[in-house]
């Protein structure tokens, strides 16, 4: 039996929805906010948050998509694509990492899950947002560094989605499986740290400035 997913609608207080929504689900997180409440903050009423989003999953990832695009581009607008490997790996890890570890990125990532089957949709829509951008950004960044010699790579796709991994080392399952509640900043650049090492010692030239 086919699933058929509620479709979004979008009309001129849209925005306004969005805003509110994002306001409580940063907040309270997605079990934890109620409609009354999104409804309330963002200054309509539920009628009307319901013909635009007929399911609060629907919402929190029209939310979850908007905050993912807003953290990769701030991530890029922050990322001098001219500068050594050393600084832009560290630089661009430290922001993946300090997303997908926060409450609202944890969140985002265990809804894709449990609704990847009924609604796979959803996933896609939100990889799209952010993670594919970030991917080829940082494989392009690769091909222009190794132009320059500062790398030696032989697939840039490849080398961005590893890299993506690295960062995740410890932090990441520990706290999709719950062994820990939170991480520190100071466990971030730890990661981090080894993370942009361990990638120079593949991809590293003799011309990669230290």
């Amino acid at each position: 039996m086919n699933v058929t997913t509620p479709k979004v609608r979008k009309g001129r207080k849209f925005d306004q929805v969005l805003s509110g929504a994002r306001t409580v689900f940063m907040a309270d997180g997605f079990e934890g906010a109620s409609v009354d409440e999104i409804a309330r903050v963002a200054a309509v009423s539920k009628a009307t948050l319901y013909s635009y989003f007929p399911d609060k999953r629907l919402l929190f990832m029209e939310v979850a998509n908007a905050e993912c695009a807003r953290q990769a581009q701030e991530a890029l607008d922050s990322i001098h694509m001219e500068s050594a490997p050393r600084k832009v790996l560290s630089q661009a890890a430290h922001h993946f990492l300090r997303f997908i570890t926060s409450t609202f990125g944890l969140q985002i990532f265990r809804i894709c899950v449990a609704e990847s089957d009924r609604f796979p949709e959803i996933g896609r829509s939100f990889y799209n947002s952010g993670p594919a951008l970030m991917r080829r950004k940082m494989a392009e960044y690769f091909q222009g560094a190794e132009a320059r010699g500062e790398l030696k790579i032989d697939d840039y796709t490849l080398a961005a989605d590893q890299f993506g991994e690295l960062c995740k080392a410890d932090l990441w399952p520990r706290l999709i499986f719950g062994v820990s509640k939170s991480v520190t900043e100071a466990e971030i650049s730890h990661v981090v740290d080894g993370a942009v090492e361990m990638f120079i010692a593949r991809y590293g030239t003799d011309k990669t400035p230290k």
